[in-house]
């Protein structure tokens, strides 16, 4: 028997994020009738393009630039969380609460983080959100890049920055099983909307195994009701790629207003 790759690995904290992520991957795989394989070794471009991929979560931004084309969309997850519901979810747009700053147009020459150059959440949604506030090209002062969410919030904390994007799925998260990494912060704005993260598949060639594999995925949802209240998820919905062609429209927005990157 074949061995497919399985991993959830956009949301990995906290822990009970990561436990409950792990039974209902347990889960889908026996529904299917398939064998998984362990993915160690491979970084997330090697997971996301590998003939064996029989699932996996990426970000909306890469799905229409680096991966377009090379990988067959699943669906996108219907999140019931604060600031994340009917498919939708957003960047939250974060300082300190004892900052004097209240409002975004506040922020222009303060320090900037996001966590990765590729991201919807940390990058493009920002530059979406400050493209009309910018002048010459510019918002911040300095930009520093952490490498995760969970590092920009803590640059925030241990004032390394002063404003960060973070994904308010993430931040659900944080706020519900790990309080202590959101303490001492506030919302400034919130990013436009976006569609959640997308699920994606390498195995099959027709509608009917994209089908199979969700309906997997959204049984076992159903028969661990646990796992579906710790994610805060309630269903895999159907996707197409122009579900998220609106994270190019607004790439493109923020370059005709001459912000074409986070600075």
């Amino acid at each position: 028997m074949t061995h497919r790759y399985a991993e959830l690995l956009m949301y990995v904290a906290p822990q009970e994020v990561r436990e409950a992520n792990a039974r209902w991957i347990e889960r889908i795989v026996e529904l299917l009738g398939v064998r998984r394989g362990s993915a160690e070794g491979l970084d997330l471009m090697g997971l996301w393009l590998s003939p064996q991929l029989l699932f996996s979560q990426t970000c909306g931004y890469p799905l229409m630039t680096l991966l377009r084309g090379q990988v067959k969309l699943l669906g996108r997850p219907r999140y019931e969380l604060e600031h994340a519901a009917g498919g939708d979810h957003c960047s939250l747009l974060l300082s300190r609460e004892r900052e004097d700053r209240r409002v975004l147009e506040d922020f222009h020459g303060s320090r900037g983080v996001i966590n990765d150059e590729a991201s919807n959440s940390g990058m493009n949604l920002l530059r979406h959100s400050l493209a009309p506030l910018q002048r010459e090209g510019r918002f911040f002062a300095s930009v520093g890049q952490s490498g995760a969410h969970r590092e920009s919030l803590r640059w925030l904390r241990e004032d390394l920055a002063d404003l960060a994007a973070v994904d308010s799925v993430t931040f659900a998260y944080l706020a519900r099983f790990a309080p202590q990494e959101v303490a001492g912060l506030r919302v400034v704005a919130r990013s436009a909307l976006s569609p959640c993260l997308p699920y994606i598949t390498q195995v099959g060639s027709g509608r009917d195994e994209i089908e199979r594999i969700r309906a997997a995925m959204n049984q076992a949802l159903h028969e661990l009701p646990e796992v579906a209240a710790t994610l805060g998820l309630s269903e895999v919905l159907p996707a197409s790629e122009a579900d998220y062609q609106v994270l190019l429209d607004y790439r493109d927005a923020a370059q005709a207003l001459g912000f074409a990157h986070v600075r």
